[in-house]
């Protein structure tokens, strides 16, 4: 069975056909799979379908990208995460990619929600889901200054060098391949997934986005984590069954899961 460590079926491309997704979940053998939340107006809906399926788990938090938005409070993300199906912290992190032409010092906004996160997350007890894209180094010296190695957690949609995934993983954290390890074009981070120990590693699809191979260009679904999981076994050369266990036993370790 696999598991899918980072969804989003409360967007609409999901929601609006929910119970086939959920259908094809078990046909594909994905048992569970993890609901993320981007930002606070949407965050019910998240949690609704953790409480609605006990085979969902839900995250609180506010993504990185999403500027114009109501920012999380300290206080809101420790009594969140007091709810049983909520299981994480996140997604957060730092996301340079799209900062144009504005000033690195005007990106202060990001850096100081992401120590609130880091810190909610310690005063819970639970992990964090960290994204970052073009701020690794940001993200790292953050995660260091604020201790988030007291609960680690997951380095989510990896995408960075060998070097950055073994720094995250000294620091406790989880290493996850979406969709993007099997499109041809990600040469270099199929040698870094090759240099993480399944003992390390999720999968996930971020869907709905990143389809992986042969679905590219298609809205992503939490049943085709199973692709992810095929692939990477190859890359690696074990068994799919071993790919699937480890996985597996990651997530609900990760998320301190009772099975």
């Amino acid at each position: 069975m696999f598991i899918d460590s980072h969804c989003h079926l409360d967007f609409p491309e999901l929601q609006t056909r929910l119970p086939e997704v959920l259908a094809n979940m078990a046909t594909c053998k994905v048992s569970h799979a993890l609901c993320v939340s981007v930002d606070i107006p949407d965050f019910p809906n998240v949690k609704k379908l953790a409480e609605d399926h006990a085979h969902l788990y839900a995250s609180v938090g506010v993504h990185p990208d999403y500027e114009d938005t109501p920012e999380p409070s300290f206080d809101f993300l420790v009594e969140e995460a007091k709810h049983p199906k909520i299981v994480v912290i996140g997604e957060t992190g730092l996301d340079y990619y799209r900062i144009g032409d504005r000033s690195y010092e005007s990106m202060e906004w990001q850096r100081e929600r992401f120590r609130i996160h880091i810190r909610a997350a310690i005063a819970s007890k639970k992990p964090l889901i960290i994204h970052t894209r073009s701020s690794s180094a940001d993200t790292l010296r953050i995660l260091k200054e604020e201790g988030a190695d007291q609960i680690g957690g997951v380095m989510h949609c990896f995408t960075e060098s060998t070097e950055v995934a073994m720094t995250a993983m000294e620091m406790g954290f989880y290493i996850s391949f979406s969709g993007i390890v099997t499109f041809k074009s990600a040469k270099d981070l199929q040698e870094t997934c090759k240099q993480v120990p399944l003992e390390r590693m999720l999968i996930e699809t971020d869907s709905p986005y990143l389809a992986p191979i042969p679905y590219r260009g298609r809205t992503n679904e939490p049943a085709w984590v199973s692709k992810v999981g095929e692939f990477i076994a190859d890359l690696k050369g074990i068994p799919i069954d071993q790919l699937a266990e480890h996985t597996s036993n990651n997530f609900f370790q990760c998320f301190q899961i009772d099975r």
